[in-house]
């Protein structure tokens, strides 16, 4: 079952803001209510509406400017907001309304039906958008686990067994790998083969013996057949 869906209704006109509230009560919403626009503030940052009914003329502050602090305020979770008049009416101030952020423009007074099938069609649109972006919230959740999962095969832990003579690592597997070869299979690490200043002398040293050695070996023999 579906949370129920919560409206602010703000109007400074007491008797349109009890007619308008026991409408939406009637329609089965929770409603909250305020009289100004620090009150629709004050309630919106407390109870999280889904969407707010705003009056565009109120006694400190109009209901653009109420529209545009909600509308950038992150702690607020985007509440939808339909702003509502009976004076500010004309195609300039509903265009002025949806450019600071309003989602619609109701203009005073309605109709019982219109009423509650705008509020229906405005929770529609709320629901499928929240449920697409829980689906994308859960995706890249999803998604992040995977990555760090991994970068957890990828990444070398524990006690790992290594010969100490021949430096063979043991696998899970009870097999005996070269470093290199142990390495690649648990890392992402690319092996780039050289020789470090002190190999490459003992290398060039033993070079230098076997040259030496044949030579005098060939000697030997030329002394020998000349004997």
């Amino acid at each position: 079952m579906a949370d129920k869906f919560k409206i602010l209704v703000t109007d400074d006109d007491a008797d349109i803001l009890e007619i308008n509230s026991t409408v939406l009560r009637g329609a089965g919403y929770e409603v909250y209510e305020a009289s100004t626009g620090a009150g629709c503030l004050d309630m919106a940052r407390r109870y999280f509406p889904d969407l707010i009914l705003l009056d565009v003329v109120l006694p400190d502050m109009t209901g653009f400017e109420v529209c545009k602090r909600i509308k950038k305020d992150p702690e607020l979770q985007g509440p939808f907001i339909i702003l509502a008049s009976g004076i500010q009416i004309s195609s300039d101030s509903q265009a002025e309304g949806l450019t600071v952020g309003a989602d619609g423009y109701m203009v005073k007074p309605w109709s019982r039906r219109e009423f509650i099938a705008r509020i229906q069609a405005m929770e529609r649109i709320k629901r499928a958008e929240d449920k697409l972006f829980q689906t994308q919230k859960e995706q890249t959740m999803v998604i992040e686990e995977l990555r760090r999962a991994i970068e957890e095969i990828k990444t070398l832990r524990g006690l790992i067994p290594i010969c100490a003579w021949c430096k063979r690592i043991r696998d899970d597997a009870g097999y005996w790998d070269e470093l290199e070869v142990y390495l690649s299979k648990h890392s992402e690490a690319v092996f780039s083969h050289g020789l470090c200043p002190d190999c490459s002398k003992v290398q060039q040293e033993k070079l230098k013996t076997r040259s030496v050695r044949p030579s005098r070996a060939r000697d030997r023999r030329n002394n020998e057949h000349k004997a």
